[in-house]
């Protein structure tokens, strides 16, 4: 939940769950003292929860319209259908692969789309359906188009971009806002655009680092969700920046996702609120 900041929400919320007797497992909180706003995540067990999930929003109203909350429900048995874009670079791809293998990443990946066939092999071994799209400036609205298609085919409600070297539309991004996670390999705002790593060679950086965020309309710009880094030094080539800045990648991508399944980040203004 988001709201302005109040006195007696926490014990509003408690006390709610607790009449319908819910017995909460986890509660988190943020106060955005700049802006006044409260923030807040409660898990609880549904064993003797007397609400329907069609009855919560009525039955919550009150305390809505009291506190100006904006909220959302979600249920942690919930396995979003999850639609994985790749390009050549396959690293991403293969750690987000294993995690769902091992049960870290709680979704279903019905699909694997790409606008390279390099990344098939992969997508076989795990037994994932596997959509070659190709993309050129001529073809680049239809090819969106398929994708689409697709998309809406298999119910998708999240997209993970591991490494998918595509600019998506804006129509494209309007469809899933808030929806759709990149990996950028630069510590944002730092060196957007395609070779951050040249930029950062260039610039003879000590740290390099990458960023995942959710995709808006204005490129590199939306909503950080997880960052991390790794040094380097006068004595690394641009290539050795390029495989450090892979392991970073991966790690981050892969934490964004799992966080965003886990429904631990909320987005405000332009940031998020990641809970742990």
């Amino acid at each position: 939940m988001d709201c302005p900041d109040a006195k007696g929400l926490v014990a509003s919320i408690s006390r709610f769950l607790f009449e319908h007797g819910a017995n909460i497992l986890d509660a988190a909180e943020h106060r955005d003292n700049e802006r006044r706003r409260f923030f807040m995540r409660v898990e609880f067990d549904l064993a003797g929860f007397d609400i329907a999930h069609d009855a919560f929003a009525p039955a919550f109203q009150p305390l809505v319209d009291r506190f100006a909350i904006d909220h959302r429900l979600e249920y942690a048995a919930d396995r979003p259908k999850t639609a994985i874009f790749v390009s050549r670079y396959e690293h991403c791809l293969v750690d987000l692969l294993y995690r769902h293998r091992t049960g870290e990443l709680r979704c279903d990946v019905p699909l694997i789309v790409s606008n390279h066939e390099d990344a098939r092999p992969l997508a076989a071994f795990h037994g994932i359906p596997f959509h070659y799209i190709p993309v050129t400036p001529a073809t680049k609205a239809a090819a969106e188009e398929t994708a689409l298609s697709l998309l809406e085919a298999h119910g998708i409600e999240l997209i993970v971009l591991a490494r998918y070297m595509q600019v998506l539309s804006d129509a494209f991004v309007g469809r899933y806002p808030r929806r759709i996670i990149n990996v950028h390999h630069s510590f944002l705002p730092a060196f957007t655009g395609a070779r951050p790593y040249h930029a950062a060679f260039d610039r003879g950086v000590k740290l390099i680092g990458a960023t995942a965020h959710y995709v808006t309309d204005v490129l590199d710009e939306g909503p950080i969700i997880e960052q991390d880094v790794a040094r380097v030094s006068h004595r690394d080539q641009i290539e050795d920046l390029v495989a450090k800045g892979r392991d970073v990648e991966k790690v981050v991508l892969s934490r964004a996702v799992r966080w965003h399944l886990d429904h631990r980040v909320l987005v405000s203004a332009h940031k998020t609120i990641v809970f742990d």
